[in-house]
């Protein structure tokens, strides 16, 4: 992992650390499941303060992007940001829910297509 601190960047030292990982966690450079330095570490090398670097994890948490696992570490999370993957969890709900229902493939395709068309026009 890579990051870069740019004092004379408009953005806070926080949504730098933020920003970074979330890209490298967004384009595969941190792969799923990478342990990340503890925040102390990563303050350090950095030169930042680790309540700096610890905002901007809790951010990343909050995004989904990360996950602390207590003692054992802080990961990168599955990929994608929070909102997919509340729409993966939702659809796979709902195929579920359309193969008990015992719906055909081709049908739960076309209620959601219809579903999609109502909500975003067509």
């Amino acid at each position: 992992m890579t990051l870069r601190i740019h004092i004379q960047d408009g953005a806070p030292p926080y949504e730098q650390v933020r920003a970074q990982i979330s890209e490298q966690a967004r384009s595969g450079a941190l792969p799923v499941g990478h342990r990340l330095p503890t925040v102390r570490g990563l303050a350090e090398s950095l030169g930042l303060a680790a309540n700096t670097v610890a905002k901007a994890y809790r951010a990343l948490e909050a995004d989904g992007v990360i996950e602390t696992r207590g003692r054992n570490g802080t990961f990168v999370a599955a990929a994608g940001s929070a909102a997919q993957q509340e729409a993966a969890n939702a659809a796979r709900a709902y195929a579920e829910r359309a193969h008990r229902l015992g719906l055909e493939r081709d049908a739960a395709l076309a209620a959601v297509h219809d579903a999609l068309r109502a909500v975003y026009g067509d």
